[in-house]
């Protein structure tokens, strides 16, 4: 299995709308492509930062295939979403990781 997995610190002025907004929009967004077929949404706890909260969002796929598909073809309309959305008030970290059973 593979795990896009998405780090995001926002600032403390945005948190209630971007969890909104995450739960109700791009989440569903990211998922309704087809190409996930599950996700989990976290906050991280330690370490705690004073400027902002940070959170997870990590996306499965049984296929190297369907990941690189996402990444080429929606990741960067969605990315720009949240951009437009919310500027410069959040910093996201991306990584891919595999799962060895």
């Amino acid at each position: 299995m593979y795990i896009y997995n998405v780090t995001i610190k926002i600032d403390k002025s945005i948190e209630e709308e971007w969890l909104k907004w995450m739960n109700t929009e791009h989440i569903q967004e990211v998922i309704g492509t087809g190409l996930f077929h599950d996700y989990s949404f976290m906050e991280l706890l330690e370490p705690q930062d004073e400027d902002g909260r940070t959170f997870v969002v990590q996306y499965y796929t049984n296929s190297l295939d369907k990941y690189n598909e996402y990444s080429t073809q929606h990741a960067m309309a969605l990315r720009d979403k949240g951009i437009e959305k919310f500027g410069q008030q959040f910093v996201a970290f991306r990584t891919l990781l595999k799962k060895h059973i």
